[in-house]
This record gives structure tokens, sequence and C-alpha cells, in this order.
């Protein structure tokens, strides 16, 4: 599954310098010309906090998409809370041959993504 995926991520939990296990997210794409988000898939990432095979190469073609990670639910399986209930990524993809590695850093009250190799 690994060579026909192009859409990667990997989730940290900044605060203890730990991989972010077990965290809920899903992918979306926008479809027009009614501009609603359709669900393409449903995810959670592993021990390591990555999570890989959410679309297959031929599912991701030219267009936007949203990852959606629920990282509320990640802070309170924690016992603590946070500022942002989800975190929403929209992404353009211009190739389906395209590798996109989306990794989010987060605490409970901030968030960086960034495009990873």
């Amino acid at each position: 599954m690994m060579e026909s995926c192009t859409l990667t991520t990997h989730v940290m939990n900044s605060v203890d310098g730990v991989p972010a296990a077990r965290v809920a997210l899903s992918l979306h794409r926008l479809e027009p010309p009614l501009m609603v988000w359709s669900l393409l898939s449903l995810g959670t990432t592993d021990e390591d906090g990555r999570c890989s095979g959410l679309a297959a190469r031929e599912e991701l073609g030219p267009g936007t998409y949203k990852l959606r990670f629920e990282t509320g639910s990640y802070w309170e399986s924690r016992g603590q809370t946070s500022l942002h209930p989800y975190v929403e990524v929209v992404f353009s993809i211009s190739d389906h041959h395209q590798r996109i590695h989306l990794p989010l850093l987060m605490t409970r009250f901030s968030y960086s993504i960034y495009t990873g190799s």
C-alpha cells in the first residue's frame, strides 16, 4: 500500500516531545461546482504518530483537499483541555503523482503544519 499512496501525515505532541498516537483524522475533497466537501477516508495515527494509506494514488487527482485532525479528542484522552477542538489543513494537488507529507506539530494552544519529505 505504501507505494501507491501519495498522502501521509505525522502528528507530534510538542508539549511532551512525543508522537501523538491515536489521533483520529479524515480526508475530504472539495467538489465543484457546489463547493461542498466530500469524505474520502478516515484514519488514526499509529503509536509513532503516523498515518499512511489515507488514499490510493488514483483517488487523489488534481483538486482541493482538506485533512482534519481531531486534536481536541486527543488532548481530552490525556486529561487535558485545548484551545482547538480540531485542526483542518486545506491543500491543493496539481498532479496525482505528487508525494505529499503533511506533519502536524501541536500543543494544547497552538499548532504548525508544513510540507515534509
